[in-house]
């Protein structure tokens, strides 16, 4: 089972992935760059609760 942490990161990642699309349709810069960096975020929060869940075990 995911733990917060992964759940919110994942989230924060297809939200950055639907973002940078929208950006990209709309042939909007910031949009685009704001969703990639939205992404990135969303990786880093997966993988903080990844390391989580290794050290609970």
């Amino acid at each position: 089972m995911a733990n917060e942490d992964q759940a919110k990161g994942k989230a924060k990642d297809i939200g950055g992935k639907l973002k940078e699309e929208a950006g990209d349709a709309a042939n909007n810069e910031d949009l685009k760059r704001e969703g990639q960096a939205d992404q990135v975020e969303g990786k880093v929060q997966k993988g903080a609760g990844d390391a989580k869940d290794k050290l609970s075990d």
